[in-house]
């Protein structure tokens, strides 16, 4: 027989103060009747989503041969259901955040939005299939194509991204954004649902890699560990907060590359076709196409160890 500890009376006390959602501006959610879903299930219809993308590869159990379409048909349905449902919530939610005064089409969008999603996702597939390619012929440690979409963490953020991001011009709130964070927690690599981001995409190892809302990216671009597009300032309305929806983050165009630690910020800032951006480079203007920007070469002082310490090393 299981041994129950009888909760102390203040316990009561602790309950009743969690548990006053409709007192709360910015959180609630059960009491106020939003009942929003929860981030574990918003990451399951991510994780059946990339097992569409990639049957067999990114689900719990292999695909028979053979079942494949009728697989992806039974789970684009459960998905539209459940997605659809989540997203009304969603713009509930935000309808009343922004105190919105003509409410009243939020199942209609979010019948849209997802419908919008399913449409996109073969679009989405090939476009992932050149990012995959970049990955594996640009990385000499890749030893297949299975080791890329299976392993890397580039991919992985990239995946997630491709699909917040359809979700995201459809205005969905919340949902885009914690799909993203989600993949930010698994991988190191921050990229946010607004940012556009052309195809054969590849960030290299990955960790510490931030790609902000209005960056935009061209094809066939290969990021490195640490690098930031990030915004120089965030200019401000009279009252002293910050302006939202303005360009903020740096234009990348065709056929770049930017190497470990490089710092790009700003909205006006372009880094031209084929450039190279070296490692630990910090910019705030635009450059050419065909640059190569690099910081001058450093001299690092290189002493020599102790003359006992180097004999008693030789004698070993």
């Amino acid at each position: 027989m299981e041994n129950k500890t009888d909760a102390p009376l203040g316990w009561s006390c602790v309950a009743s103060a969690l548990s006053s959602c409709d007192a709360c501006a910015f959180t609630a959610n059960t009491v106020k009747g939003f009942h929003l879903a929860g981030r574990q299930s918003i990451y399951r219809v991510l994780d059946d989503l990339i097992a569409i993308l990639f049957p067999g590869c990114h689900g719990h159990d292999p695909v028979p041969p053979g079942y494949v379409k009728s697989f992806i048909e039974e789970r684009l349905q459960t998905i539209a259901d459940v997605l659809t449902e989540q997203i009304e919530r969603a713009f509930k939610y935000q309808c009343v955040f922004d105190k919105c005064k003509e409410c009243g089409e939020c199942r209609e969008n979010a019948v849209k939005a997802v419908q919008h999603l399913i449409e996109s996702l073969p679009t989405i597939k090939k476009t992932l299939q050149q990012d995959i390619i970049a990955a594996y012929e640009g990385d000499p440690a890749a030893r297949s194509v299975m080791e890329v979409v299976m392993s890397y963490p580039g991919l992985q953020a990239i995946m997630v991204h491709r699909i917040a991001h359809e979700l995201y011009s459809k205005n969905v709130p919340l949902i885009p954004r914690i799909m993203t964070e989600h993949a930010h927690a698994q991988t190191g690599i921050d990229i946010h649902p607004g940012a556009t981001i052309g195809p054969g995409f590849f960030i290299d190892h990955g960790t510490g890699v931030v790609i902000g809302e209005t960056a935009s990216i061209g094809k066939r671009v290969k990021l490195y560990q640490g690098v930031t597009l990030g915004a120089v300032s965030f200019p401000k309305d009279k009252d002293g907060h910050p302006i939202k929806g303005v360009k903020r983050h740096p234009n990348v165009e065709d056929d770049v590359t930017i190497y470990a630690g490089a710092t790009i910020l700003g909205g006006d800032t372009t880094i031209g076709t084929g450039s190279e951006i070296g490692g630990n480079v910090w910019l705030t203007h635009s450059v050419p196409p065909h640059s190569k920007v690099y910081n001058q070469q450093p001299k690092p002082l290189i002493t020599n160890a102790h003359p006992k310490a180097a004999s008693d090393t030789r004698a070993r």
